[in-house]
């Protein structure tokens, strides 16, 4: 029981995320009104994919520094369920897009489409797709673990730039952003109201530790399937 605590505190934390993002009461605010609960499944995805990334990183660099086939396994399915929460995270962003800028601001489809941090995101989870694709066309296991290490390595770096710089530098309809002229300060966590802040914060604990048990099921079942590559890994070294 003692080593299922976060198991049990991530149920805990989604079903009051879910309860308390449908039911609790919510700031009326300019052009999101009622669609401002999705900050607690849109933003807290983004938010536990990034968590999830950082642990795929910093599996990778292990496996760099001691080459063992356990931590390409971790890298690997960390990395998977993080892009899986980046394409949860832009598809709910998708559908709240249709129900406010396209809506209330008379965008059209196209020019959403061309907005900076969705064209960023898009960006991201296409060289995340590309990792596995690499990861695919290997048949050494050693130059695959290894290409795939360098690779992932590079993939979260450029997240910085897609996802958290360029967007900031040229003009958004997101709020706060150069040229948003939205008026909503969806994003300001400064000016969050404290309603909001009750169950964001859940949220993201709540979905990055889903992200991590599913992760981690995940990676039992590799490891069991691979037993006898990580015994003869074991003794070679």
């Amino acid at each position: 029981m003692h080593k299922s605590w976060w198991k049990i505190a991530s149920l805990v934390l989604l079903i009051y995320t879910i309860v308390g993002g449908f039911l609790m009461d919510v700031p009326r605010l300019f052009i999101l009104n009622e669609t401002i609960r999705n900050l607690y499944f849109h933003v807290a995805m983004w938010f536990g994919m990034m968590i999830l990334f950082i642990i795929s990183f910093v599996y990778s660099i292990k496996y760099l520094r001691n080459f063992d086939y356990r931590h390409d396994i971790y890298a690997r399915h960390f990395a998977a369920l993080g892009t899986l929460f980046g394409i949860l995270g832009y598809t709910t962003g998708a559908v709240w897009v249709s129900v406010t800028w396209m809506t209330d601001q008379s965008q059209s489809f196209g020019s959403v489409m061309r907005e900076p941090k969705l064209l960023g995101a898009a960006i991201a989870l296409l060289i995340y797709g590309a990792y596995f694709v690499l990861r695919g066309s290997f048949t050494d296991i050693d130059k695959r673990a290894r290409i795939s290490a360098v690779y992932n390595i590079f993939a979260f770096v450029m997240l910085f730039p897609s996802i958290w710089i360029i967007p900031r530098l040229v003009g958004s309809l997101h709020p706060g952003a150069p040229g948003s002229d939205s008026g909503n300060p969806a994003l300001n966590f400064k000016d969050v109201d404290m309603r909001l802040r009750m169950v964001f914060y859940p949220a993201v604990i709540g979905w990055t530790l889903l992200g991590v048990w599913i992760a981690t099921l995940n990676i039992r079942i590799q490891l069991l399937k691979d037993k006898s590559l990580l015994l003869d890994t074991t003794d070679k070294k």
